[in-house]
């Protein structure tokens, strides 16, 4: 009976591939709008921001809105969303009058769907009848990782090859894999959570104490993720003196691919593996890897401590999914839309400390760095606490 979901397995595949092109793609150009359209800067900060806020919100309307929409509109809009804003970001910079309001437009608009592909993909790989869940799932998160290199490495081969003005034709051969996923989405095989389409309210989600740390789980994974991989570049280059596009090469793509080998070992071998005792595990690594690049005098120490991070981040996002679903499986939508939303929350405040911390010292690097060891501590803090409500309720389910 697995076997016809296979399709809708592929689905979200390309769903988390084509996430992966809203995140990855136009960081890849920031200099290039600043040069060609004259966008200060600070503006172009801006457009991470515009990007990771939009995601939040789509969060937040998921979760009260998407199980009433239904599955299939939700994520077959999420690819036209996606697929629009990619192309749009080819022509609508140079139709408007000011770039910026184009390029944010359109960013704007593949987040919406990035945001959808976030919130959806995992419940309906969820609600399939697969053996050993936690292991899907984490495959399945693995590609986003892998279709992060893609983006990074296929881009980056393609404008040395086409040259950087070739971007636009680059963009729009992007958004076929979207446009390809939306008959995909359109076909395959689609099951609701719960059998009336409905999940627990959010308002009854927020009594369970479970919940609550699934939640701080998901702030720390995400925090641990983006601190380290949105400052590995720079880390490469000010610790090693790289050139940026190698910095690019060696900070966040080899971050990306240890943390999709991680994400495709528990794949591959979940069914063996202890989810909490490789989430443990991998709770200690980060913090290692974050003690490493914040104390070592040895610079390639520190860039090896950031690569590794990689891999001990990869399980924590999934991870938590799967023991939140696990434990709650009629939390519905709105669960995993509010499990997102804490992951993005996690994204955007960690790398914020982190720079702010390092500004603070003098442009510090490392006591940025430092400063993230709070993240996987936490996380550490919370799977103890979440064994231990685990072992309580089960002795109290044999007595």
């Amino acid at each position: 009976m697995a076997n016809k979901y296979k399709k809708t397995l592929t689905a979200c595949y390309l769903g988390f591939i084509t996430q992966a092109i809203a995140a990855n793609f136009a960081p890849l150009l920031f200099l290039k709008f600043h040069n060609d359209y004259g966008i200060p800067l600070k503006k172009i900060a801006l457009i991470s921001v515009a990007f990771f806020f939009t995601q939040i919100i789509v969060d937040l309307l998921c979760a009260r809105f998407a199980d009433r929409i239904g599955y299939r509109k939700c994520v077959v809009a999420s690819e036209l969303f996606s697929a629009a804003g990619l192309i749009g970001l080819a022509f609508l910079p140079e139709l408007l009058p000011d770039p910026f309001i184009g390029i944010i437009l359109c960013v704007i608009v593949y987040a919406m769907g990035s945001g959808l592909i976030e919130v959806l993909c995992s419940p309906i790989v969820e609600a399939c009848p697969f053996d050993h869940k936690e292991a899907v799932m984490s495959l399945l998160h693995s590609f986003y990782c892998w279709g992060s290199v893609g983006v990074i490495l296929l881009s980056t081969l393609f404008f040395a090859i086409f040259g950087i003005d070739t971007w636009k034709w680059l963009v729009c051969l992007w958004a076929v894999i979207p446009l390809f996923n939306i008959y995909n989405f359109a076909k395959c095989p689609i099951e609701n959570l719960n059998e009336d389409g409905k999940g627990i309210k959010t308002g009854s989600l927020l009594k369970i104490p479970l919940f609550w740390l699934s939640i701080i789980l998901m702030v720390c994974a995400g925090a641990s993720e983006l601190s380290m991989s949105q400052w590995a570049s720079a880390y490469a280059e000010s610790a090693l003196g790289l050139p940026k596009a190698v910095g690019d090469l060696i900070g966040p793509c080899m971050f990306a691919v240890t943390m999709g080998i991680s994400r495709a070992v528990y794949g591959k071998y979940g069914s063996k593996i202890s989810l909490m005792k490789f989430m443990m595990g991998s709770g200690a690594l980060c913090l290692l890897c974050y003690i490493a690049a914040s104390v070592s005098n040895e610079p390639v120490i520190g860039l090896i401590g950031c690569i590794i991070c990689g891999f001990s981040v990869g399980i924590m996002w999934p991870g938590t999914i799967s023991i939140c679903s696990e434990n709650i499986p009629a939390g519905g939508t709105g669960m995993f839309a509010l499990l997102a939303m804490a992951g993005d929350l996690g994204g955007s405040f960690g790398p914020g400390l982190v720079g702010n911390i390092a500004q603070r010292a003098n442009d510090d690097l490392q006591k940025g760095m430092f400063a993230g060891c709070i993240f996987p501590l936490v996380l550490i803090i919370s799977l103890l606490i979440l064994r231990s409500i685990r072992r309580k309720n089960k002795l109290k389910g044999e007595n």
